[in-house]
């Protein structure tokens, strides 16, 4: 079942909505706040859950945001109350077999994969990133909308 109003929302939209001071702050804004009420549903993985808060609870001087373990599973509530978990079960990790083994995807590129195929498993078929170039590798299986492009400042 596709749902062609619903959108993944990337670890690095969450990580911008977070921080004021990102360029693409208000970008993330947008997306979280605005694409709700013109009835795109928002969704979140797992894995993004995992990724925001190794980021937000890593020290500001290793590329971290330095928040506190309260603080950052609080914006975790914050943003869990937008947008519905979508499952990482078999269905994805078949589909995560098949890209990584179409697409040739290696190391790092495999975690983007996950997302992709977990995204495809529940039906979702669009991703919304700070990082589209990463994710044009799978534009014949979602479309990539590239936060940049939603303005920001």
């Amino acid at each position: 079942m596709m749902d062609d109003k619903a959108v993944l929302v990337d670890t690095n939209v969450l990580l911008s909505a977070t921080v004021p001071l990102r360029p693409l702050h208000h970008a993330a804004l947008i997306v979280l706040n605005d694409w709700p009420n013109q009835g795109i549903s928002l969704a979140v993985s797992t894995q993004v859950i995992r990724e925001y808060l190794v980021v937000a609870t890593r020290p500001a001087e290793v590329n971290g945001l330095g928040l506190g373990t309260e603080d950052a599973l609080a914006n975790v509530a914050a943003f869990g109350g937008r947008m519905r978990l979508l499952p990482e079960g078999e269905q994805s990790w078949n589909r995560l077999r098949a890209l990584v083994a179409s697409y040739r995807c290696l190391g790092k590129q495999i975690h983007d994969a996950n997302l992709v195929a977990t995204a495809l498993a529940s039906g979702v078929t669009q991703l919304v990133t700070a990082n589209a170039g990463d994710f044009s590798r799978f534009s014949p299986e979602v479309d990539i909308v590239d936060l940049a492009t939603l303005g920001a400042g």
